[in-house]
């Protein structure tokens, strides 16, 4: 290990002489890039991940100066799975340099592939907001190169996190979209009804009952299949607890629909606030009576 760090520090002390040179042609960057791109190898090698991030950076400023963008969002990303190890900040600031190169020159997939990227690593950190808005970016630039699947993917987590900072419209919106075009397809329109039930139960916690039966028209309308599944039943039997009140409807229903088919983490918390509220009415009714 120690000999792979002394020749990585070798390799960049001889780049950074190449760049404090005087080169007539200027092709003294792409010699340094060269050393440079020896150097990180040989940190990451040693797994000295910092040194090898940071090597790859100067590693990109070197294409920069040499005009190949391309070279320099490559350089970028490297750079950033170096930091992955130690640094998730400074990793993701890595990929969104990255980013900004590949949209400039017009690889959008590829700016979109790191944008999901940036979004699941603001995820992981628990930075909601940031996996949101790079998601949603993700999302734009999938659809505006006709990668539906992938497009669909990010914005049902927008969906996702959008629904867990209570904004049930944008959550609603989405999964409402995503099942109309998986209706469209013959290959999905089978998980239509996954994406109906996610956005009956965020309109259920926005706790409108008219509000609920009217989208739950709307659901058939858009697939007259859709009234015979347990999705259906579980979403109308919840709508007339809400409606009556009565908790204990509830229950029955989330666990008869659990038990057949298990409800993931997300929408059990989601049911979750949805029974909080109901108890919290029947409270005040017998308060008042």
């Amino acid at each position: 290990m120690g000999d792979h760090i002394a020749r990585g520090e070798e390799y960049q002390m001889m780049a950074e002489k190449k760049l404090n040179s005087w080169s007539f042609l200027g092709s003294k960057y792409e010699d340094a890039a060269d050393l440079f791109d020896k150097a990180a190898n040989c940190f990451k090698l040693a797994k000295a991940w910092d040194r090898a991030g940071s090597t790859y950076i100067k590693l990109a400023d070197c294409h920069l100066k040499s005009e190949s963008k391309h070279d320099a969002a490559s350089s970028n990303v490297n750079a950033s799975n170096c930091y992955k190890k130690t640094s998730p900040k400074e990793a993701i600031s890595c990929l969104e340099r990255a980013v900004n190169l590949f949209m400039e020159i017009g690889r959008l997939n590829m700016a979109a592939r790191y944008y999901k990227e940036i979004a699941e690593m603001n995820e992981s950190e628990h930075n909601i907001e940031g996996a949101i808005d790079n998601f949603e970016r993700a999302a734009e630039l999938f659809e505006s190169e006709e990668v539906t699947t992938s497009a669909n993917q990010c914005k049902q987590k927008v969906a996702q996190f959008a629904a867990q900072l209570e904004q049930y419209q944008k959550a609603i919106e989405i999964y409402e979209a995503v099942a109309r075009h998986s209706l469209s397809n013959n290959l999905l329109k089978y998980g239509a009804k996954g994406h109906l039930l996610n956005a009956g139960i965020c309109q259920l916690c926005k706790g409108d009952v008219v509000a609920i039966t009217n989208a739950l028209d709307r659901y058939q309308d858009l697939d007259p299949t859709f009234a015979g599944t347990r999705e259906y039943r579980l979403l109308k039997d919840i709508a007339a607890a809400i409606d009556e009140e009565d908790v204990e409807n509830f229950t029955v229903a989330v666990k008869e629909f659990d038990s057949m088919t298990p409800l993931d983490s997300w929408k059990t918390a989601l049911l979750l606030r949805v029974k909080e509220k109901l108890k919290a009415k029947e409270l005040e009714e017998d308060d008042l009576t």
